[in-house]
């Protein structure tokens, strides 16, 4: 355990799209610095089994099921958390989608509603369950997992993605606005292309040459750890980390622009 991964011991963290990549790997870094993690996602299945395999390792992992996208589910998966655990004094949003078709010419009213229900509107339904009670212990550190592409446009996340990504970034300044003097800290947390299998449903999927390139989920739980564990009067509130092979700015193969 690095030094950065201590005073998390009697915390609770709740960990949205805990099941799988970042959202997991987050879980278990701040599991391991001695915080009781709730998990969720829509999949039970997945949750269930990270938390075994989480727990199996010694760390203390609970399940709450959430559609983010659904605001009661929210609010019930968040009630049952604080019922068995008491408050949550650290909430990091990683839940997230995109859809294969991007572009203007191929996107769907369905699809554009879809990635923003989640990507967007799930983060403001996960905070405005967690801030009461923040509000009322004085403290809470807040990190909404964006993307490079909510930092700087291409074209290849898509319409829908890039958008509701964008937008999150007044999402945080706000919160840091208004609750800063409660004692609560948000970070735009902005990670370049990571090595998760949301890979799978782009229009043409990365070699595994390029995807060895990339970010791991380690390396992205390893700086949301930071942002957790600073000193409370630190707010980081934007952070942006990429690969040093970066496509963004180099391009690939399958991120050329096809009809």
């Amino acid at each position: 355990m690095s030094a950065t991964q201590q005073g998390l011991d009697g915390r609770l963290a709740w960990v949205t799209g805990g099941g799988t990549g970042i959202g997991r790997a987050t879980a278990q870094w701040l599991a391991r610095a001695g915080a009781t993690v709730a998990i969720s996602g829509r999949r039970i299945e997945e949750l269930e089994k990270t938390a075994a395999e989480l727990g199996a390792q010694g760390l203390k992992i609970v399940v709450a099921r959430a559609d983010v996208s659904d605001p009661a589910s929210v609010a019930e998966a968040h009630a049952a958390i604080v019922a068995g655990h008491g408050p949550v004094s650290v909430l990091v949003c990683a839940a997230g989608t995109n859809v294969p078709n991007r572009s203007w010419k191929k996107l769907a009213p369905e699809g554009f509603a879809k990635v923003v229900q989640i990507n967007l509107a799930g983060v403001a339904n996960a905070v405005l369950a967690t801030l009461p009670g923040m509000r009322a212990a004085g403290t809470g550190t807040i990190v909404v997992v964006s993307s490079f592409a909510g930092w700087a446009y291409k074209d290849f996340p898509g319409v829908a993605y890039s958008a509701s990504k964008a937008a999150l970034d007044p999402l945080v300044q706000s919160l840091n606005d208004e609750e800063g003097p409660h004692g609560i800290r948000a970070c735009h947390f902005c990670p370049g292309e990571v090595a998760t299998p949301i890979l799978k449903t782009r229009p043409v999927p990365p070699s595994d040459e390029e995807v060895a390139r990339m970010l791991r989920t380690a390396d992205i739980a390893d700086a949301i750890g930071y942002v957790v564990t600073a000193p409370p009067h630190v707010c980081l509130a934007e952070v942006v980390i990429a690969p040093t092979w970066n496509r963004f700015y180099i391009g690939g193969e399958d991120l050329k622009r096809r009809a």
